[in-house]
């Protein structure tokens, strides 16, 4: 493997039996993941950042990297969705038992009592438009959340976001366009217990005010909220979305 790259470039290496995916791009720092669902290391790297460079950087990270890897093995995950009778879907972080309904009118989406997810459609509703149904269900919900905490969060914070959006993701719970002081929000969140969406929320606001994971980010979320690490990795612990993530 060659020591130099054309610039924003993506390449593999291969460190300690480790395949590193690595991406090149105009970065000042290096940052390092685990990525879903069975531990894929990527590094992003500033442009001339040697592989020399790069190989020492992850050889430091080794023990951290195989823990996560090993942690994403045993970690549950959601079997695939068929949306039929008696399925299992989570809202908030509670178990609710899918309970399908046919109907000849509008097709909907509701709770009834405190166990029963309930979705009324006619019976040549594909499987995918009954989960496309439940997820403009779960985008609702999360809107409603967020309009609630944005009202808290923004004035303590003091920054303001331009745009809030909601989509699925496949490698990260959120995201921040700083520039654009633009927002996006996994939507898988509205499935995690409601201190997870709060979290990270909070998390991208905060970097309105400082970009980077340094120490001075850290501060703002120690300050703001303390029990962010809780949250975190109550978040991490949680079962993994069904689908097979690719990125």
């Amino acid at each position: 493997m060659p020591s130099t790259h054309p610039l924003d470039e993506t390449f593999s290496i291969e460190v300690r039996g480790i395949e590193i995916v690595v991406n090149r791009k105009n970065i000042k720092n290096l940052h390092l993941s685990v990525l879903p669902p069975d531990g894929r290391v990527r590094v992003s790297a500033p442009i001339h950042t040697s592989e020399q460079a790069i190989r020492l950087a992850v050889i430091g990270k080794l023990a951290w990297i195989k823990k996560q890897q090993r942690d994403f093995v045993t970690q549950p995950r959601q079997s695939s969705r068929e949306m039929v009778n008696g399925e299992s879907h989570y809202l908030w972080g509670q178990r609710y038992r899918l309970s399908m309904v046919e109907t000849t009118g509008r097709h909907l989406v509701s709770l009834k009592g405190v166990s029963k997810l309930v979705i009324a459609v006619s019976t040549d509703t594909s499987t995918e438009n009954r989960l496309k149904l439940l997820n403009g269900f779960y985008r609702l919900e999360m809107q409603q959340r967020i309009l609630h905490l944005l009202e808290i969060w923004q004035e303590r914070l003091g920054v303001e976001a331009n745009y809030i959006g909601i989509k699925k993701m496949k490698t990260k719970w959120g995201s921040c366009n700083i520039q654009a002081k633009r927002i996006w929000l996994n939507l898988e969140l509205a499935k995690k217990p409601p201190e997870c969406l709060e979290y990270i929320l909070v998390h991208e606001l905060t970097h309105l005010l400082e970009r980077h994971h340094n120490e001075r980010f850290r501060a703002i979320m120690d300050k703001q909220m303390p029990n962010w690490r809780e949250h975190r990795n109550l978040l991490n612990s949680l079962p993994l979305a069904y689908e097979d993530w690719q990125y």
